[in-house]
């Protein structure tokens, strides 16, 4: 048997499938980074969610580190967003565990979390892209509700908005290759998935068509069925690039 061939039969085996964790909201980032821990510590490391809830804590230890540094022009508005948008993620894990219908957005991942032949990186990738290309706008517009301020370009919030940009994809340079070392970072490479996953998707893109998102969700909110038929139609785009982004090799 070729090496080629064994190293294809490894990837071949079966995930791991442990139920989802079904955890409450949390009410501040220490609370967030701690459900984390316990969703990577309930999964299996071959997890497909485990992998993107890997790159997750990492990228929020980095949020976390910056709003302590004072980083932020309006921390309040920062922290809040961060912990909001974490909750739609540990709502999404709790409707896909239970009786609950699973967001259309974040049905690629959780489906296919036992494949075969998915690359890790892809994984990552796509559970950033539900969660960034689809809850990110509905947090941002709660947030604004909440705090009685507006989703705008020319203010402290959307300046604190796109600086996270930046520390995201810092933190998204710093783990991806942590993604590709031993046997899965050795089939990866043969088979290219991971590679070709990551030059289709960016971070900054996907947070710049969050705010455009949040930013027609504002205008939309007096309108209840409209925004909903807006929100639906979201999903569904955001769900239908989860697919594309967890196609599985054909080797």
């Amino acid at each position: 048997m070729s090496l080629l061939t064994r190293l294809l039969g490894a990837f071949g085996t079966r995930r791991g499938t442990r139920p989802l964790p079904t955890l409450g909201p949390a009410s501040n980032i220490d609370e967030v980074i701690s459900s984390m821990r316990m969703i990577q510590a309930s999964l299996d490391d071959n997890d497909g969610v485990a992998h993107f809830n890997r790159m997750y804590l990492h990228v929020t230890e980095g949020v976390a580190a910056a709003v302590a540094r004072r980083d932020f022009e309006d921390r309040a508005f920062l922290e809040r967003l961060d912990v909001v948008f974490a909750n739609y993620y540990f709502r999404a894990l709790a409707q896909c565990a239970g009786p609950d219908a699973c967001p259309r957005a974040w049905q690629p991942l959780i489906e296919c979390r036992a494949k075969r032949r998915i690359a890790p990186i892809q994984f990552a990738l796509a559970g950033m892209n539900a969660h960034i290309n689809y809850d990110l706008a509905l947090a941002v517009v709660d947030t604004c509700v909440e705090l009685g301020c507006e989703p705008r370009r020319d203010t402290p919030q959307y300046r604190d908005f796109l600086l996270v940009n930046a520390l995201l994809a810092k933190a998204k340079d710093e783990i991806e290759p942590t993604f590709k070392r031993g046997l899965l970072g050795v089939i990866d490479n043969l088979l290219g998935r991971g590679d070709e996953a990551a030059e289709m998707w960016s971070i900054e893109r996907a947070r710049d068509a969050a705010w455009v998102n949040a930013e027609a969700l504002w205008k939309l909110k007096d309108d209840p069925l409209l925004s909903e038929r807006f929100t639906l139609i979201l999903a569904r785009t955001v769900g239908l690039a989860g697919r594309g982004l967890l196609i599985p090799s054909a080797l």
